[in-house]
Parts: C-alpha cells; structure tokens; sequence
C-alpha cells in the first residue's frame, strides 16, 4: 500500500476549501438535511481534523453561498434596464417569450370567447400590478384613473385585492367597500360590507379567515428585532404587514444586498416557525403554515359559491413571484387564466402578459366596456 493518498499536516494549506464545502453539500443532501452534525464532521475526518474547521464556520459558509445565489436569483427576478448592447438579444428573447404568453390584450377577444356562460371573478394584486412600483412602499397610489376603472370592475364582477400587504393598509389605498380584501398573502381575509361609509375602515364582524392568529406575538417581536438590526443598512426598510413582514431593499445599494440579506436570515434561525421568501427586491418573513395566494383564491371561490362549479371565470392578475401560487391553482384547476404583469421574460405558470399597471388598467377597462355592451344587448332585446 502507498501513501499516495495520504495528506501531510505540510500539504493542508494547499487544499481547495471549496472542495470540501461541496462535498459537505453533496452529503447533507443525500440525507435530505441541512448540515446535520454527521454531514458536516465526516468530510473533516477525513483529514485527520487538521483543517481546523468548526461546524458552525463551514454552516455559515455555505449559507453565506446560499445567500448570494438567492441575491442572484433576486437581481434575475427584478432585471434593471437593459443595457444597449444587450437590448438586441433581450428583445428576441422576449419575442420568444411571448409565443408562449401573448399579451392580454391582443388576446382579449379569445378570453372573452373562453369566459362564455361563465361568471368571471377577477383577483388582483396590488403593488406592481394596481399601482406603479415605487421607492417608499408607503407611497404606492394607485392612479385616479385605475381606481375608477377598478371600481367598475368590483360593480360588474366580484372582485379580490390578493396582496402580501396588511390588508388595513391596501384597504386605505383603495377605499372601496365592494371588494374582497386578502392581505398577508391572503392569510387576513375580509369580504365586502353593504351600506358602510369608507371612512369607518375595514374593522368589523365581516373578517372570513385569519388562520395565522397565533403567530402575531412572535411576528410582532422579529419586526423590533429587524428594525433594529436594520438600521445599520442604509435605504432599507422593515414594514409590518400583520401576518408576515417585509424587508424593502429597493433603496439599498446593490452591495449590501447579501449582508442584509445574512442578518434576516441569522435573526430567523432562532424562529423556526417562520420562513423566508423572497419577491421584488423585498424580503418576505411568513409563518410556516400551508398558506399562500394559490390558497386564498380558493377560499374566495369557495366563499363566493363557486368551490366544484364549472361555471366560473377566475381572472388573476399579478406581477410579483408569490403571485406564481396563484397562477399554479388555476391551471391545476383548468378554470380561468392568470395573467403576469412583466416588462421582462420570465418563468411563470400565467398564461398571458401585460407590461405595467397602465395596460393592467386597459385589460380591466376593456372587461367593463365588454360586460356594459353586453347587458345594453339583453336589455334591448
């Protein structure tokens, strides 16, 4: 036997330490764990230990890897301007693209078509899809003309506000009494109150489902503890959604991404009760339960009558990645269509496009004028 495959404490330096943080991966996966102690110890005993390396030191590197491919997977989701040299292949892609998801409004006619006999419901997000993305989350209006539009819409179909807002802040936002309103990621449901002035809020006896109550004393304890830790990035924001938080970095430089990103993800390894999401340049902190927008939109279709009935329509409208669970219950349920509100080609289960909130505003104007014309022909007859 020889000593080819010994390693001498001299030969230690000149390992490739990345090797071993990917053999470490290679095993944690196989026993379909995070770094249990044995994933981690057994490639370091077969060193002899003289490595050095702790647990914790090889855990927070492959975290730190975890983090930055997340970041990565953040900028993909949330793409800048195109530069000009890639404006030519960025438009082809996108040409591509659209073979597969046309946009809503060249095929209105075909999904009209489809909806006939059926009652259309229409579920919409809110930021990014109602209102334009902006830099401080609290200044997100929508415009004087898509609220009008939007209140057309909640009188001719019934309607849903799907948001991760906190459903008393969306509800201000808009501030009409005839829509569905499912904040947290439709974890705050509310239906719609007759004969109530907006001015005395969305409180009452009307909230249909909460089913993360249990978790707002420890939701409300993480928020103090990402304020404070927070405040050392500049530009970013901690906004308390009552059933989950968000973690605005839109005003955040681009190199303080992934350290903010590690000091979310280091407060929440003490909460294991809550989760970590990511969607347009924010940070999403949400129980763990099995509930999500794809959820939500079924409770409405059940509440709404409409639960094992194939005369509905569901529209959904969105743009942001936790819109894409939504998008998955309607195509599991072969009813409806989701529509993504997207300048850019990505993955989504939507099967139609709109570019920003102006043309989300069109669509929607487009399904009054239709629902209009067609009410004025039965009368008439």
């Amino acid at each position: 036997m020889t000593n080819q495959n010994v390693v001498a404490p001299n030969d230690v330096k000149l390992l490739n330490l990345n090797t071993i943080f990917v053999m470490a991966t290679s095993i944690s996966n196989s026993n379909s764990q995070l770094l249990s102690n044995t994933a981690v110890q057994e490639p370091l005993v077969m060193f002899g230990g003289l490595l050095n390396l702790s647990q914790r030191n090889v855990r927070k590197r492959l975290e730190g890897n975890k983090v930055h491919n997340w970041v990565d997977s953040i900028r993909a989701s949330s793409p800048t301007r195109a530069k000009s040299t890639l404006q030519a292949s960025e438009n082809q892609d996108k040409s591509s693209w659209n073979l597969y998801h046309p946009t809503a409004l060249d095929m209105f006619d075909q999904i009209i078509s489809n909806s006939k006999g059926k009652q259309i419901v229409t579920f919409l997000d809110y930021d990014g899809t109602l209102s334009p993305i902006v830099a401080d989350p609290e200044k997100a209006y929508m415009t004087s003309k898509m609220k009008g539009t939007l209140k057309e819409i909640a009188r001719h179909f019934p309607t849903a506000i799907v948001t991760g807002r906190c459903r008393d802040k969306v509800y201000n936002f808009v501030r009409l009494a005839e829509v569905y309103y499912a904040g947290s990621h439709g974890m705050d449901i509310k239906g719609p109150q007759k004969n109530r002035s907006p001015k005395k809020g969305n409180n009452g006896k009307s909230v249909l489902f909460q089913p993360a109550s249990q978790f707002l004393p420890m939701i409300n304890e993480v928020y103090k503890i990402l304020q404070e830790i927070t405040k050392s990035v500049p530009g970013a924001m901690v906004e308390n959604n009552k059933f989950c938080l968000s973690v605005h970095f839109r005003c955040v430089d681009e190199k303080s991404w992934a350290p903010l990103a590690e000091k979310v993800k280091l407060v929440l390894n003490e909460y294991p009760k809550l989760k970590l999401t990511q969607g347009r340049k924010v940070l999403e902190i949400r129980p763990t339960i099995k509930w999500d927008k794809g959820k939500a939109i079924e409770f409405l279709l059940h509440s709404l009558g409409y639960d094992n009935s194939d005369k509905v329509f569901p529209i959904y409208i969105g743009d942001d990645r936790t819109d894409e669970d939504a998008f998955k219950v309607l195509r599991s349920r072969g009813q409806g269509i989701g529509i993504l509100v997207s300048r850019f080609p990505k993955e989504t289960d939507a099967s139609y496009t709109l570019e920003d909130p102006s043309q989300v505003e069109k669509f929607l104007r487009r399904l009054v004028e239709w629902k209009r014309s067609i009410t004025v022909t039965r009368t008439s007859v």
